[in-house]
């Protein structure tokens, strides 16, 4: 009896230690002050992209023209590292050291594999009441906090498209919970599998990943698209890192995007997917797989080759129709408004 009074008290322990770092509800996290703070900011030379990392601590990522897809040049950057104290967040260039890309401490955290990345300069900036100073090369500048939305969020499935969720039921998925106050599609950090296989399609997806500040890297709002059960293409709260291929919009050991697209955690991003499925004649493979994909309106992908099933892939042979596989991988990734259309 002593056993499971204590079994059940570690398990009530850690679903309130998960309660506690990781939030799926918007409206929750928003009482958050490190949430508040994380985000875009957007300014007339400069945009930036605030990382939450845990005990008051952030990131910076400021990018030369504007924000990804939005002015900056996708080449230069600089980074900087911020502490909040009260209202205010005071950042800085990090000093030379030891510095590694998904690092749990936030001292040692970078969001870029080679540190110091690019047009890195040293400078400074402080945020309070949604506005980022910074100062760079002796001159200031100031960026408001921005929320972006992609240009295809809401897009209407046409006439003869497959719904696969609109909110209204899960007929299409072995399983899944729709929430009561949202209607969006939870998979509760477990794998949802279409009923129907497919072949050739574009489909249109929106997805939400959770709000992780003390997670790093694999464990961050980590998910992922199977198109045809064979070929992944990621979901991970990467906002603010450089974008490779384990990260929100890579094909997984494959390839990078073109471009980091990664909306903040906990707000909605579009996928937009043109895939054609591999052919196979007399047991051999006569073309790979090949995807386009836009995030959050911008083009990541321009008919990628993806020329084997990536890790986690049904076990058949390639070439075949499939369904999708929407992984879990033990997080709480949210969606919505999914459909496609046959090709």
């Amino acid at each position: 009896m002593k056993f499971i009074t204590l079994l059940l008290t570690i398990l009530s322990l850690n679903l309130l230690a998960d309660e506690q770092t990781v939030w799926t509800n918007p409206k929750l996290a928003k009482t958050l002050a490190d949430y508040q703070i994380q985000g875009e900011y957007q300014g007339e030379s400069y945009g930036a992209q605030i990382i939450a990392l845990g005990d008051d601590s952030f990131s910076a990522v400021i990018y030369p023209g504007g924000l990804p897809g939005n002015g900056w040049d996708e080449k230069n950057k600089t980074i900087m590292n911020g502490v909040q104290q009260g209202q205010t967040v005071t950042f800085t260039s990090p000093k030379k050291g030891p510095k590694k890309y998904y690092a749990p401490k936030p001292e040692l955290f970078t969001p870029v594999k080679k540190f110091p990345p690019t047009g890195h300069t040293q400078g400074s900036g402080k945020i309070n009441e949604n506005t980022f100073t910074i100062t760079l090369k002796d001159e200031s500048h100031e960026l408001k906090k921005v929320h972006r939305s992609s240009p295809t969020m809401g897009t209407k499935a046409p006439d003869g498209a497959t719904i696969l969720f609109d909110g209204s039921n899960i007929d299409a998925f072995t399983r899944g919970r729709i929430d009561k106050e949202t209607r969006s599609l939870h998979t509760d950090a477990k794998d949802l599998y279409t009923k129907e296989k497919f072949n050739n399609y574009h489909l249109h997806v929106e997805f939400m990943t959770p709000y992780m500040p003390s997670y790093r890297g694999a464990k961050r709002g980590n998910s992922g698209i199977y198109n045809v059960w064979d070929y992944e293409l990621q979901i991970l709260d990467s906002f603010g890192l450089d974008g490779i291929h384990s990260e929100c919009g890579g094909i997984y050991k494959t390839a990078p995007p073109r471009i980091n697209m990664c909306y903040p955690p906990l707000t909605w991003q579009t996928y937009d997917i043109d895939f054609t499925n591999s052919v196979f004649k007399d047991g051999k493979k006569i073309k790979s797989a090949y995807i386009t994909v836009k995030h959050n309106g911008v083009l990541v992908h321009d008919k990628t080759e993806i020329p084997a099933q990536t890790g986690g892939h049904r076990k058949t042979p390639e070439g075949k129709p499939g369904p999708f596989r929407l992984q879990g991988h033990g997080n709480k990734i949210q969606y919505r408004n999914i459909w496609l259309i046959k090709k």
